[in-house]
C-alpha cells in the first residue's frame, strides 16, 4: 500500500494544530488547508524546523473549486475534515455557520464522491452537540445510536453532516468516519463553549483568577489524544460509514479544578465554577469506536492537565505564547 497523502481542513484550529503535530513528526506527507494565515497554535506545538516542514494552503472549505483543487494537486488519499465554526459564531451568524459547517463538509464529500479512485476515506469532527438535553436518555453510558436532538444551530449542523455523509455512502460508496468529541482540552484549545477549562489552566500558571461558567461531569479529552484518534481512523482497517463518540476521561468541574491546584498549587482558591451543567448527557459510549480500532490513547486526568501546565509554563517563559489572546 502506498503511503497516504493527508488533508487536514482546519489545520490551523486546536485539534487540526495537534493533528499537523502528529503527521509531521511522523514524517507523513500532509496538506493543511485553511482561511486563516495565523499559525500561532502550530508555534505553540512545533519547533520552527517542524513547522517549515509544513505545507499551508489558504482556501475557503465553502468553495467547492477550491477544496477539489488543493485534493486534486497535492494528491490527497485521506481527509481528516476539522473545519468548522464554533458554537457562538454559529450562533451569532447562522448563514457564514451554514456555509462553513454544512456547505463545506458536502464539498468534501461531493469532491471524494467525484474522485472514488484516489481518495480512500473521509474523516470528519461531528460533536457531542448532536445530543438533546440529559433527561431525553434513560442509559448512561449514552450510546453512539441514541436519538439525536440537537439545541444549538452548531449541533443541527453537525447532525446534517451525520446523515449528508451516510447518503454519499449509500449513494456514491464514499467511507467515512465521523468522531464526536465532547470537550477537548490542551495547549491550542483557546476558542469555543467548552474551552475554559483550558484557560483555567493557563490562569493557574499566570496566577490570575478564573471562572469557569459550567459545572457538570463530561468526557474531557486531551487534545493530542484525539488527534491520534482521528489519525488512527483514517488509516486502521475499515469499510464502510460510521459515527462514533470519542473516547475520554470522565470527570466533573470540581475534579479538573482539583487536578489543576494538584500541579500549581498557588492557584488553589482562585479558580472558581458556574455549577450548571452542559446540556449534554454527561457520559457517551465509546464502545463502538474501541471495537472498530482497538486501543486508543486515554490520558489520565491528572497526567494530562499537569502536562498541559507544564506545557504553558515553558511558553510563557519563552515568550512563546499571545497570552489575552489564549484567554480571549
Amino acid at each position: 500500500m502506498t503511503q497516504p497523502t493527508y488533508l487536514v481542513t482546519g489545520a490551523l484550529g486546536c485539534l487540526g494544530a495537534w493533528t499537523m503535530k502528529n503527521l509531521l513528526e511522523s514524517n507523513a506527507q500532509v496538506v493543511a488547508f485553511d482561511l486563516g494565515t495565523d499559525t500561532y497554535r502550530w508555534r505553540a506545538l512545533m519547533n520552527d524546523e517542524t513547522i517549515a516542514r509544513a505545507k499551508l494552503v489558504n482556501g475557503d472549505i465553502s468553495d467547492y473549486n477550491a477544496v477539489e483543487r488543493v485534493i486534486l494537486e497535492n494528491g490527497i488519499t485521506h481527509v481528516l475534515h476539522l473545519a468548522a465554526l464554533q458554537i457562538p459564531f454559529c450562533r451569532a451568524n447562522p448563514v457564514v455557520g451554514a456555509q462553513v459547517n454544512v456547505v463545506g463538509t458536502v464539498n468534501v464529500l461531493q469532491v471524494a464522491a467525484k474522485h472514488r479512485e484516489q481518495i480512500k476515506r473521509v474523516v470528519y469532527a461531528s460533536s457531542t452537540a448532536v445530543y438533546g438535553p440529559p433527561h431525553l436518555y434513560n442509559v448512561s453510558p449514552v450510546p453512539a445510536d441514541a436519538v439525536l436532538a440537537p439545541a444549538t444551530l452548531y449541533g443541527s449542523y453537525k447532525q446534517d453532516n451525520e446523515n449528508c455523509a451516510r447518503v454519499f455512502f449509500n449513494e456514491n460508496g464514499v467511507e467515512s468516519i465521523g468522531i464526536r468529541p465532547f470537550v477537548i482540552y490542551g495547549v491550542g484549545r483557546d476558542r469555543g463553549a467548552t474551552s475554559s477549562p483550558t484557560k483555567a489552566m493557563l490562569a493557574a500558571v499566570l496566577g490570575r483568577e478564573w471562572k469557569i461558567p459550567h459545572g457538570g461531569r463530561f468526557h474531557f479529552q486531551l487534545a493530542d489524544d484525539a488527534a491520534k484518534t482521528f489519525i488512527q481512523c483514517a488509516t486502521g482497517e475499515f469499510h464502510g460509514v460510521a459515527v462514533y463518540n470519542l473516547n475520554g476521561i470522565v470527570a466533573s468541574v470540581p475534579e479538573i479544578i482539583d487536578a489543576i491546584e494538584r500541579v500549581a498549587p498557588s492557584a488553589r482558591g482562585k479558580i472558581s465554577y458556574d455549577p450548571k451543567p452542559l446540556a449534554f448527557p454527561e457520559e457517551l459510549d465509546s464502545s463502538t469506536l474501541k471495537a472498530a480500532f482497538g486501543d486508543l490513547p486515554e490520558t489520565p486526568l491528572g497526567v494530562g492537565v499537569a502536562s498541559t501546565i507544564e506545557h504553558f509554563r515553558g511558553l510563557v517563559e519563552q515568550k512563546r505564547i499571545d497570552i489575552e489572546n489564549a484567554l480571549a
